[in-house]
């Protein structure tokens, strides 16, 4: 099968939305002040970075990508630092400078990694003239952006975001939406939303479980006209909502988390600039998923580099074929559905692997594009064959079975049968060898009721596990 890599990143993405200056004063606080209960911090150390917006255009240009990024700032020293800092990491800046009100600064005091004091700088933005944004939406537009991602951090920047919606859509430009806040209406129209899980219970109300989530999602797409929905779950991973296809559930690959701030940045920007780049939105999802694992396992906002993410992708197995855990597959599923492949699965103990395996095999990858084989455990063998079995451990039954070239993808199951795996997998095409009928075959039901087939395969005659074992148990004695 052909490897997920990430794209050259070379479509443009206009980012608009609240940017903002976020400022980091540090240093030691070894006393009490005498004029109140609170410490003094001698400052000794001043960082400045870009926030908001700022830094979902910043994790774009990261990737390699270009962007523009859309804002308003005030005429004041907080703004030109903040127009040197996204400058420095390639990022355009279009900005609406306005002298009625301050660049959104936030201030934090730190003593010890431990922030002491947070003072927030910003004024509202309702009496600025939003057709200015508008303005600069439509350069972005003139000048060949694929992609615009609208950043609401619920400052007031987007108090045209319909406007900026129905241009996008004017223009077949698909338009990715960071929401804030309970009125997702105001958000109609969009092409995605990328709420938390929070933020999407705070509008549809609280999430029971995954099918319960799917419902709530597939009604929130309907009420709003979306077309389509990412719920990012933290340790969950993500959900991929569209009308009238199967939910994507990818799960997280954070594999330890230091810092959360900035991930959900990470993930729409990353997703932006795969989707300008032309990858399918499946795809795209994907490696978002990977990019935010990487950058909750960094302090402080930070951004995943192409080099980053391809490592992750190949190091989770997800860009090849062979051995895969269920959480792997799934994704790797997803993906391929997205891209049309007919997927056929089976399943077996496969113990001594011998000619009748491989034909049958060989047969069952004949019906598609991906032959799935399913393994039973060391532990699930022995529940089904006894004692003695198996005679090959699991780890070396999927090692041979992934070496050949008809197998693509290897995964092992605990349980009697693989049923609540092929449920989720949901194959085109369901295969087993034997004399069997189909309402015998687990997981038949879930196949048939999605539209899919079951195949009963012959085994080749004269060939049989069992039977290989008894001959050299006889040969032994």
């Amino acid at each position: 099968m052909p490897a997920l890599h990430i794209p050259t990143f070379s479509g443009k993405v206009t980012v608009i939305g609240d940017v903002m200056l976020d400022r980091y004063w540090s240093g030691p606080a070894s006393r009490i002040s005498p004029e109140a209960p609170v410490p003094v911090v001698k400052i000794t150390k001043r960082e400045d970075r870009a926030g908001g917006a700022a830094n979902v255009a910043i994790n774009i240009t990261a990737l390699g990508a270009p962007c523009t990024l859309v804002g308003i700032v005030g005429t004041d020293e907080a703004a030109d630092k903040l127009s040197s800092l996204v400058i420095e990491k390639k990022v355009t800046p279009n900005f609406i400078a306005s002298s009625a009100v301050p660049t959104i600064t936030k201030l934090r005091v730190l003593s010890r990694n431990q922030q002491l004091l947070r003072a927030d700088f910003e004024e509202g933005y309702a009496d600025i003239d939003n057709g200015r944004m508008l303005q600069a939406l439509r350069q972005s537009i003139r000048d060949n952006c694929k992609v615009i991602i609208c950043s609401d951090y619920g400052k007031g920047a987007l108090a045209s975001v319909q406007q900026m919606i129905r241009l996008a859509r004017d223009h077949h430009i698909p338009v990715l939406i960071d929401p804030k806040g309970t009125d997702f209406t105001r958000y109609r129209g969009a092409s995605l939303l990328t709420p938390n899980l929070s933020e999407f219970e705070a509008v549809a109300g609280k999430v029971k479980d995954e099918n319960d989530l799917v419902t709530k999602g597939l009604k929130m797409i309907a009420d709003f006209n979306l077309d389509a929905l990412l719920v990012t779950r933290s340790e969950d991973g993500m959900s991929l909502l569209r009308p009238g296809l199967p939910a994507v559930h990818l799960p997280t690959h954070a594999r330890e988390v230091y810092d959360v701030t900035g991930a959900g940045d990470t993930v729409i920007a990353t997703l932006g600039a795969c989707l300008a780049a032309g990858l399918d939105l499946v795809s795209s999802c994907e490696i978002a998923n990977h990019a935010a694992g990487i950058v909750v396992g960094k302090l402080g906002t930070s951004t995943a580099s192409p080099e980053e993410i391809q490592a992750e992708l190949e190091g989770h197995g997800v860009s090849q074929g062979g051995v895969v855990s269920e959480d792997e597959l799934l994704s790797i599923v997803a993906r391929l559905k997205s891209q049309g492949k007919r997927i056929v699965m089976t399943n077996g103990c496969f113990d001594i692997l011998h000619q009748g395996h491989v034909d049958y095999l060989q047969q069952a990858r004949a019906l598609g594009d991906v032959l799935i084989v399913a393994v039973n455990s060391d532990a699930s063998v022995s529940r089904l064959k006894g004692p003695t079995r198996p005679i090959v451990p699991l780890k070396n039954r999927m090692g041979l079975l992934a070496a050949l070239s008809c197998v693509d993808y290897v995964v092992p199951f605990d349980s009697d049968t693989p049923q609540a795996l092929i449920a989720k997998v949901l194959p085109h095409i369901l295969v087993k060898g034997g004399d069997y009928r189909v309402e015998q075959i687990a997981g038949h039901e879930e196949v048939l009721a999605n539209g899919g087939q079951v195949i009963i395969l012959p085994f080749t005659p004269g060939f049989s596990t069992s039977a290989i074992v008894k001959r050299i148990a006889e040969g032994m004695h």
